[in-house]
This record gives C-alpha cells, sequence and structure tokens, in this order.
C-alpha cells in the first residue's frame, strides 16, 4: 500500500529453530556451571561432615570411615559409596563411638541429619543437621534450639538380649518428656521436631544392631 512493503512474519520453522537454539545454548551454559562448580561443592560438603563428624563425637581426635558389608564392616578403600559409617578414636587410638548419617522428610523437604552414638552410654549422644529447608525462624528450631539439642546428649538406644532396641526412640509434646529415649518437641516446630525423632527411631533401629555385632571391625582400625 503506498508503495511500502511490508515484511513477512517469520515462518513456523525459523521461530522453531530459533527457540531449539536459545534451549541449546542455555542447556550447555547449565551443564557447564554444574561441571565447574560441582568439585567446589562436593568439596565442600565433604568438608562440612568431617567437622561434623568431631561436633557429633567431641572426644574423637581421629576419624576412619567404613563401608557396611553384608555383615560387617571394613575399612573404605577408594570412592566414597555404600552405606558408610564414621568411627571416632581418641587420643591413644581407643574407639568411642560411630558418626551416622540419616535422612527422612520434613515439613518441607527431606532433612538429612549426623548423629553421634557412644558405646560406652549406648546412646545417641550428639546431632548435626547437615541439609535443612525448614521454615526460617520455626522448622529452622532443630538446627538451633538448645532445649530441644539437649534430647541428644544422651538420647537412650540401648539393644536387648535379642539384639533389638529396648524403647524406640519416640517425639513427645514440648514438656511431656519423662524416659531419655524420648524427643521433648519444639512449641510451633512440631512436625520438624517429631521429623527428626521419626529419622532417629528409623536409623537406629537399622544400625545400632549392626555396628554392635561388628564392635570389632572398628578396634582393629583403631
Amino acid at each position: 500500500m503506498n508503495g511500502v512493503q511490508v515484511a513477512a512474519p517469520p515462518s513456523v520453522w525459523q521461530m522453531y529453530r530459533s527457540m531449539v537454539g536459545v534451549g541449546l545454548l542455555c542447556g550447555l551454559l547449565i551443564v557447564s556451571v554444574f561441571l565447574v562448580t560441582r568439585p567446589v561443592i562436593e568439596r565442600n560438603k565433604a568438608e562440612a561432615l568431617q567437622r561434623a563428624i568431631f561436633q557429633v563425637l567431641p572426644d574423637a581426635r581421629s576419624s576412619a570411615t567404613f563401608r557396611l558389608d553384608g555383615e560387617s564392616f571394613a575399612p573404605l578403600e577408594g570412592e566414597a559409596a555404600g552405606e558408610l559409617v564414621y568411627a571416632g578414636y581418641a587420643e591413644d587410638g581407643s574407639l568411642i563411638g560411630l558418626a551416622i548419617e540419616a535422612q527422612g522428610m520434613g515439613y518441607q523437604d527431606v532433612i538429612g541429619i549426623l548423629y553421634g552414638y557412644s558405646f560406652e552410654q549406648d546412646a545417641i549422644v550428639g546431632i548435626r543437621v547437615l541439609e535443612s529447608k525448614e521454615t526460617p525462624g520455626l522448622g529452622d528450631k532443630i538446627e538451633t534450639d538448645d532445649e530441644f539439642l539437649k534430647n541428644f546428649e544422651r538420647l537412650d538406644v540401648s539393644l536387648t538380649a535379642a539384639s533389638e532396641i529396648m524403647n524406640p526412640i519416640v517425639f513427645v509434646k514440648h514438656g511431656q518428656k519423662t524416659d531419655p529415649w524420648q524427643v521433648d518437641g519444639i512449641t510451633g516446630a512440631t512436625i520438624s521436631s517429631k521429623a527428626i525423632a521419626n529419622i532417629l527411631s528409623r536409623s537406629t533401629a537399622y544400625w545400632i544392631p549392626k555396628i554392635r555385632r561388628g564392635l570389632d571391625d572398628f578396634r582393629r582400625t583403631g
């Protein structure tokens, strides 16, 4: 009209090709960033785990990683894979206890923890949250609430003669704890604190009998 030429709209193929090109570029950038940052992330996680081992086993001065191999434990050699536990040793090399990883569903996402088990006390003697996305100011109290963390200074996980947890760990509402195998919850963060109790109950039922049976496996290396 009036000698003005109107450009033809781009074809469907042109638009599709452009979208595919942008998608490939974005994918390449994401993969590149992942490959660059992955070693740093893994190194940071390993360092955080190492620190946590000595936090949940405060009397330990050295540690060694063991893999569950059938019904026994063997020192880890090579890449960290399989079901692992971390033995803590005193200055003289005597075995103090084990640090054990566990996880389960919290209020918003998976909660990952590390807890320390004392052979001498037959009890959990420390806990650290390794991974959590619980609500700031509420659910994250499982990491910061001193009164809640006192639950894990000596949380009983004694075994029966049949090598089963004598009194499975249970959650109770805040202020109602009467026994050393109960976890006193946090007011306002009931779901998150109950999740910790459930995680520990399942994990100790699985691990503690195996660990007690394999006690000599850890002492030899110690």
